[in-house]
């Protein structure tokens, strides 16, 4: 099954830019389709791959940032840009 993702991070830091690069690059180390926009990020691929790769990357954050918050919407299907 693929899976459509539009995540938003927000570390609760003073200093957020570059702890949210830090996170879209390690999403975009995963192998997965990563787009970018001034609000989110959108994340596409088959829905265990997706979902490993955030749990992943959630885990990663807290334990190395602390605190953050994070807000997704999950589509399935292919909702790539075109």
């Amino acid at each position: 099954m693929y899976l459509s993702v539009q995540l938003s991070y927000y570390p609760l830091a003073d200093d957020f830019k570059p702890v949210v690069k830090e996170v879209v690059k390690r999403l975009e180390a995963t192998g997965l389709e990563v787009h970018l926009n001034r609000m989110s990020t959108q994340v596409f691929g088959e829905f265990d791959a997706v979902m490993t790769a955030l749990g992943e990357v959630m885990k990663w954050s807290f334990e190395t940032h602390g605190k953050a918050v994070f807000t997704a919407n999950f589509i399935e299907g292919d909702r790539r840009p075109r």
